[in-house]
């Protein structure tokens, strides 16, 4: 029995004088991961609808529809509102399905018959919406200055893909990646994971561009950086981390993204 401890203690002298210890192999591994990122310079994750594409452009299907024009934006945040709603609630329902629903929801609170016909109009007119003005001039920016652009969105994969072509930018971006992959809708955690993985890169080494308050701090709390497009009547959430690049438009997003993602 006592030989046998002794033998014990040899070998662990021995494994004690010839290892590195764990705990500094990690953290040689850690450093030499984090220098590797920041000489990387971070892909870049664009939001679709309202930071890429003007939903004000359905205001005269509202309009007709309704009498209104601004209900677009009720409705919309309502297609948000839902959409994260399913999220927690469950089953999961692609997002022209929520929109259309929510739809239903705006005709019933404003007591406005809805055709099935302006119903489709109003669905089939989210495919046709036209690119901000700044955004051609913002992603000329980006991609002189070297990055890789993508899109992460709540629409389904062909609905982003006719988006884009209509709007005249799909050939800006490598990728589309739709939530309809995890079957959650932003900010769910595994949207913003979905892009890392599929990548093949650590979340830190990408930054989301959005023009909603819900969807920087999704990004934020995945370990994304994240930029906030501050379009008309957007704002940021206070009790959410500010991210470190804000812009009134994707020009001033683009300009301050080059400046610290080049110099990283």
């Amino acid at each position: 029995m006592m030989q046998t401890i002794r033998r014990r203690r040899f070998l662990k002298a021995i494994l004690a004088s010839t290892l590195v210890p764990l705990s500094s192999v990690r953290s040689g591994l850690e450093a030499g991961q984090s220098a590797a990122v920041g000489r990387r310079p971070r892909i870049i994750v664009f939001d679709v609808n309202e930071t890429l594409l003007d939903i004000s452009a359905l205001g005269s299907r509202f309009a007709r529809i309704f009498g209104n024009a601004n209900l677009v934006q009720e409705w919309f945040s309502n297609v948000v509102l839902y959409s994260q709603a399913t999220t927690i609630a469950g089953p999961y329902v692609d997002f022209g399905t929520v929109a259309r629903a929510s739809l239903q929801m705006t005709a019933s609170a404003h007591g406005v018959p809805l055709a099935k016909t302006d119903e489709d109009d109003v669905i089939k007119g989210l495919v046709s919406l036209p690119a901000h003005a700044d955004v051609r001039d913002g992603l000329d920016k980006l991609r002189a200055a070297g990055f890789r652009l993508v899109t992460l969105t709540n629409s389904a994969p062909a609905v982003v893909e006719q988006q884009l072509k209509n709007a005249g930018i799909g050939e800006y971006f490598e990728r589309r990646f739709s939530v309809d992959a995890v079957r959650q809708f932003k900010p769910a955690p595994d949207v913003y994971r979905l892009v890392a993985i599929d990548l093949g890169v650590d979340v830190s080494q990408l930054r989301l561009i959005a023009a909603h308050a819900w969807d920087v701090m999704g990004a934020l709390r995945a370990g994304y950086a994240a930029a906030f497009v501050a379009r008309p009547g957007k704002v940021l959430y206070p009790l959410a981390g500010k991210p470190d690049v804000i812009g009134s438009d994707l020009r001033i997003v683009a300009e301050q993204v080059v400046e610290k993602d080049t110099a990283r």
